[in-house]
């Protein structure tokens, strides 16, 4: 049914980059919260609050699969750096979520026909709510995969003088 893109980021010219954030995330499920409130400011910052809502619940679904799905099950990962991270950047016409996590392991959806389920429908949501997702191995030093979400910004162009 979904299945999530397996390919990095379509091509962003790296000339437009505007912005870009990241924060390192504990391993523990109050680390979704962190990732909202990060979220927040940084889009706040960037002045695109109006696009917080849809944002938001990507980046909470996207966390709460890393730490659920991506981490080892003893949930220990050595002295490394925190084992999940949370990068937003901006393009002039594109804003990009990705969480990185030490999993190897493609995300999967679920199928379910039970809407009323608690759990089961994150990757549904991304895919609702962002204009493209998919993931990445990650190779080299770092170890693990990337799963990022895309939205789409409006164009920006100059307005006419008063409005």
């Amino acid at each position: 049914m979904l299945e999530p893109l397996r390919q990095g980021l379509p091509p962003l010219d790296p000339a437009a980059v505007s912005d870009a954030a990241s924060c390192a995330l504990p391993a523990r499920y109050e680390a979704v919260g962190e990732a909202r409130r990060f979220t927040r400011r940084t889009l706040d910052q960037w002045d695109m609050g109006e696009r917080f809502d849809d944002v938001c619940l990507v980046v909470s679904e996207l966390v709460t699969n890393a730490l659920r799905h991506g981490l080892p099950a003893s949930g220990a990962c050595g002295d490394r750096e925190p084992p999940v991270r949370l990068h937003l950047m901006r393009w002039t016409e594109r804003l990009v979520c990705a969480v990185r996590d030490p999993s190897h392991d493609s995300p999967v959806a679920r199928e379910t026909d039970d809407f009323s389920a608690e759990s089961g429908r994150g990757l549904f949501l991304v895919d609702s709510f962002s204009d493209s997702w998919g993931w990445h191995p990650l190779a080299g030093a770092l170890s693990g995969k990337v799963v990022w979400a895309l939205f789409r910004l409006p164009h920006t162009g100059a307005r006419p003088h008063g409005e």
